[in-house]
């Protein structure tokens, strides 16, 4: 019998995953045979230098994108073949994403925001899930912003709600792309402490990936890609570490 996702202590994982883009003499393999799990209540970071395939890692593992080759679990469902409707059904209600855009929809104020996640699986958030919202705003400090929308509000404001949202459904994992990529370092600070909070006080998983040293330090776990495959698989490291990790990589992939 198949040792399942959750009983190997993993949220999702993916078993001899490959991806190509096009055929023939134009294909260009982005992952290449990776098999690696996200481990539950863990803080993962993924770096490794541009084009190594750590935003395409995320986007399979998440749903977002499909393998070309091999298998991807979210718990113990595996999600490789499933259709666009179910996968989206399975996104809402177990995953969270945090975006360096912060996409959120503008025409809502704050609350509006944090509500959706809830309202597009077709209701509204019971009492248990509005008490955790306003727990959210208030521990994040946007209690006197829930009517203002997206624009009246700073970069790090934006990216706190986008933060709140992602975790008001509770979802099994949080993928977060370059969440601090669009702010000042010192915003960007805070948003690390955010999510590392996160982890430490409910035991949520978030796996990110970033380019960032200072921001991969943050992190329990950190998975390094080059050419399409893991290269190396570290606990904690300190920034200066990691920037000496990039710059043989990207030392190595030049």
């Amino acid at each position: 019998m198949e040792i399942q996702t959750s009983s190997m202590g993993l949220v999702a994982r993916v078993a001899h995953l490959s991806k190509y883009y096009g055929s023939g003499a134009q294909r260009v393999t982005a992952l290449d045979d990776v098999s690696i799990g996200i481990r539950r209540g863990e803080f993962t970071a993924i770096m490794g230098p541009s084009g190594s395939g750590k935003s395409t890692l995320m986007h399979v593992m998440a749903g977002l994108d499909s393998a070309s080759e091999g298998s991807a679990w979210l718990g113990d469902d595996e999600i490789t073949h499933l259709r666009d409707r179910e996968l989206t059904r399975l996104r809402r209600r177990r995953i969270g994403f945090v975006f360096q855009a912060f996409n959120l929809v503008p025409t809502l104020d704050v609350r509006g925001n944090l509500r959706l996640p809830f309202e597009l699986g077709g209701r509204g958030p019971n009492r248990e899930e509005r008490d955790r919202i306003d727990a959210l705003v208030a521990g994040l400090g946007l209690t006197d912003r829930v009517g203002h929308r997206p624009h009246e509000l700073s970069g790090g404001q934006q990216q706190r709600v986008a933060i709140a949202r992602a975790l008001a459904t509770q979802p099994d994992i949080i993928f977060a792309d370059e969440p601090t990529g669009a702010l000042d370092s010192r915003t960007g600070r805070e948003v690390l402490r955010l999510l590392r909070s996160a982890v430490i006080g409910s035991g949520q998983s978030i796996a990110m990936v970033t380019h960032d040293p200072v921001a991969a330090s943050h992190a329990d776990r950190i998975l390094f890609l080059a050419d399409g495959r893991i290269v190396a698989d570290h606990r904690a490291m300190s920034a200066e570490r990691i920037s000496e990790m990039m710059l043989s990589l990207e030392a190595v992939s030049a």
